[in-house]
């Protein structure tokens, strides 16, 4: 008797619990009020890159300064990178292949270490070599007209995992394409 009673409470409970009452009457419609002015457009966050030819000498005191100009807006929280062009190699097809290396870069020569490297506020980048030697000892290949691209990353576009030291990667994340990188350069 014990177990008909269990199972007869279990199956009214079931029946309790799986049924749904009717639908209640649709409530009022609220307050249609007056249609307010239309916003200014927002900002839209966009990355940008540009490449930089310059020469590092004496009298730049081994370095290269690039301002940006006002139509590339900066922000304190945003991420400027800077890569500099380190070769150039073959695809299968006979075309020519940049190869991009993430600064801070450092170079084992004959005279010692030598390392490229960079700092930046959102006003400026500036490139600038390091050495444990006379820099004046440099050869032309190391000084004349390097190349480096940099990079603004925009801090609301780095959501997720990015891999920065890959510059293909970067300009992906960023919709960028080798056309639209502007090119400048130094004097």
């Amino acid at each position: 008797m014990k177990k008909i009673n269990v199972f007869l409470g279990a199956l009214v409970t079931l029946f309790f619990i799986s049924c749904e009452g009717p639908q209640g009457p649709q409530g009022f419609d609220g307050f249609n009020g007056a249609d307010g002015a239309d916003g200014a457009d927002g900002v839209n966050i966009l990355g940008k890159v540009i490449d930089i030819q310059g020469t590092f000498t004496l009298d730049n005191d081994y370095s290269i300064f690039y301002e940006f100009p006002q139509t590339i807006e900066v922000f304190e929280t945003d991420v400027v990178l800077v890569y500099m062009l380190w070769d150039v190699t073959e695809d299968s097809n006979g075309e020519s292949v940049d190869i991009w290396r993430l600064m801070p870069q450092t170079r084992i020569l004959d005279q010692g270490l030598l390392q490229y490297n960079y700092d930046y506020t959102f006003f400026d980048v500036s490139i600038f070599l390091e050495s444990d030697f006379d820099l004046s000892t440099l050869q032309p290949g190391d000084t004349d007209d390097q190349v480096f691209r940099i990079a603004i990353l925009p801090a609301e576009s780095t959501t997720g995992k990015l891999d920065t030291s890959n510059i293909n990667s970067v300009m992906s994340h960023l919709s960028i394409t080798e056309d639209e990188v502007q090119k400048v350069t130094l004097q």
